[in-house]
């Protein structure tokens, strides 16, 4: 969901979109690094594959997470609801 999107939202379907997605910034750090760590290890040990695809598409998700949910916090602001 883009910006535009978000501002399309009426103030109760924005609240409780923003219910939707608790903010967890450090279990989210916490598994980027970890997905990280297991990309290393495969590279260091010649297994570079679709293994390695695993990871990078779970930290593509948690990287959409945390955009989608600055963005939303944005929009909330700019509303004057938090």
């Amino acid at each position: 969901m883009n910006q535009k999107e978000l501002s399309d939202l009426s103030d109760e379907e924005l609240i409780e979109e923003a219910k939707k997605i608790p903010p967890s910034p450090t279990l989210d750090a916490f598994f980027i690094g970890f997905f990280v760590g297991i990309i290393i290890f495969g590279v260091a040990a010649n297994a570079w594959g679709f293994l390695a695809i695993i990871p990078l598409f779970l930290i593509y998700i948690l990287l959409k997470k945390s955009k989608r949910l600055d963005a939303l916090n944005k929009e909330l602001a700019n509303r004057k609801l938090r």
